[in-house]
């Protein structure tokens, strides 16, 4: 058989693998909008029982000897990042025994609904002992990956930010701790009471405003869709794009803003190139090159003068009065910073303070050196040592996140990764385009969202994300234009 049809058969294959996954990412969403609370212990065994099977397919013995048969040397550039890619996920699932696989599907299903009943109890002890199983099923995984001799910590962070170590993501991210703290304190001193809007604003009006936000950037409606839910979420991939929002009767902003960072998600999933479909490379970079797109468009267009002045007329509009004097105002209020305790309604300043606070503690918690039991004390201790106030309890605290019960280890410095590259890309979009404030102002992202299609969306993940970015803007990953943007943004917003 030629290496060309050996490359076919791989190819099918893993483009079954690929259909599996969508289904579980489908069941997942279900269980988190639409799903009985009833439902849950069920889903979990739907999931593990699903997992065995993609499981099984992702370590078909047949994989390994397509990859033997195959000349790469006779692939396009295309076809070399499918095997580079297939080669890795192979590698990493036959490390995996399937009992442990079946296991972290099932028990991290069930947690989902545990850890939403300890939040609304606010009790971290009703939470505790399943996510002490998690943690050590993510031990064991992590061990499996990492061999006798590797990081475990590093094998976690590999599923979401390929190529990424420990050694690189620790002094990059503490590196922000200083200048990010010394903004926060200067504002703090400088800034007076919050503006605010006055309400109530309704349910349709937002969720119309939120709809003309996707028009604006590009979303394709025949591909996605917008619902309500407790949490914004992005879901599926391609030509199946769904987001959703949330709404609160007295600040629209945090509906038109979640919405506005879910369609930077889906607009990345839209530009994937379509003509290779579930094949390996039509598929996102990295979490962290996900965050980019939608911390881009929530923040460094979203969050900007320019986009205050096409979005106040509208809001008047949508709301039916006038909902803030002038442009000035909307963009301070839109830009306010204020200490607070929930990661997801944090402020740009604060924003990455938060994901450092979870980075340490879960690095811990997987080398073993933080047990359990310990966690809710030494999130308080540290968060109050970054933030300067005291945690009220578990649901501003500890348990305000889904992730660990999900078993995500390894994801949230993502978050941080996504604001640096968001910054060193809209470094490079400005003078790609030197009159994006007009265009924005006007309601305009038409460029913006090509140039971020050409280089990024319809690169899928031909490059591993480091290379993606250092190719894009000319220039190794740092955090320097992220800390510049800000101290630049905050010292002319509040005259510092």
């Amino acid at each position: 058989m030629s290496s060309s049809s050996t490359y076919t058969q791989l190819l099918n294959h893993v483009k079954q693998s690929s259909a599996l996954g969508q289904i579980a990412g489908v069941l997942s969403w279900d269980q988190e909008v639409i799903m009985p609370p009833n439902g849950a212990p069920m889903r979990a065994e739907q999931m593990g029982a699903l997992e065995v099977v993609s499981h099984a397919h992702r370590t078909d013995p047949r994989i390994s000897e397509w990859l033997e048969k195959i000349d790469v040397d006779e692939l396009d550039e295309v076809g070399k990042a499918n095997v580079r890619l297939v080669r890795k996920s192979y590698e990493r699932s036959t490390k995996i025994p399937t009992k442990l696989s079946e296991e972290l599907a099932r028990i991290t299903s069930q947690a989902q609904g545990i850890w939403a009943k300890a939040r609304s109890a606010n009790s971290f002890a009703d939470f505790a002992p399943v996510l002490s199983k998690i943690i050590d099923l993510k031990r064991e995984e992590a061990k499996c990956l990492a061999g006798e001799v590797g990081n475990l910590y590093d094998a976690l962070l590999n599923d979401f930010e390929p190529g990424m170590t420990v050694d690189v993501l620790q002094p990059l991210l503490e590196g922000m701790r200083p200048r990010l703290s010394a903004l926060r304190q200067k504002i703090a001193e400088k800034s007076g009471g919050r503006a605010t809007l006055t309400g109530p604003f309704e349910t349709d009006a937002q969720m119309k405003l939120a709809r003309s936000f996707a028009d604006i950037v590009g979303y394709n409606w025949q591909s996605g869709r917008l619902d309500l839910s407790v949490h914004p979420f992005s879901s599926g991939t391609g030509n199946d794009s769904r987001i959703t929002t949330r709404v609160d009767a007295d600040n629209p902003l945090d509906c038109l803003y979640s919405t506005l960072h879910e369609l930077g998600h889906a607009l990345y999933e839209q530009g994937m190139p379509e003509q290779y479909v579930l094949e390996p490379v039509a598929s996102y970079a990295s979490m962290g090159v996900h965050e980019s797109q939608s911390r881009l468009w929530e923040n460094q267009i979203g969050r900007s003068k320019a986009f205050c002045n096409w979005l106040l007329p509208h809001m008047n509009e949508a709301f039916g009065k006038d909902t803030v004097g002038s442009v000035d105002e909307l963009y301070k209020i839109i830009n306010h910073v204020e200490t607070g305790f929930i990661r997801t309604e944090s402020d740009e300043v604060h924003y990455n303070l938060h994901v450092l606070l979870r980075f340490e503690l879960e690095r811990e918690l997987i080398s073993g050196t933080l047990e359990v039991t310990d966690l809710e004390a030494e999130w308080n201790r540290r968060f109050e040592r970054d933030f300067g106030i005291a945690v009220p309890d578990a649901a501003h605290g500890v348990l305000q996140d889904v992730h660990w019960s999900v078993g995500l280890f390894g994801y949230f410095p993502t978050y941080s990764l996504g604001n640096i590259y968001a910054a060193q890309l809209n470094e490079v979009l400005r003078k790609a385009e030197p009159e994006l404030n007009e265009q924005i102002a006007q309601g305009k992202t038409d460029n913006a969202l090509n140039w971020l299609r050409e280089n990024v969306h319809q690169k899928g993940s031909l490059f591993e994300p480091d290379i993606l970015i250092e190719n894009t803007v000319g220039a190794k990953v740092t955090a320097e234009p992220l800390l510049n943007y800000l101290e630049k943004k905050y010292t002319d917003l509040f005259d510092l």
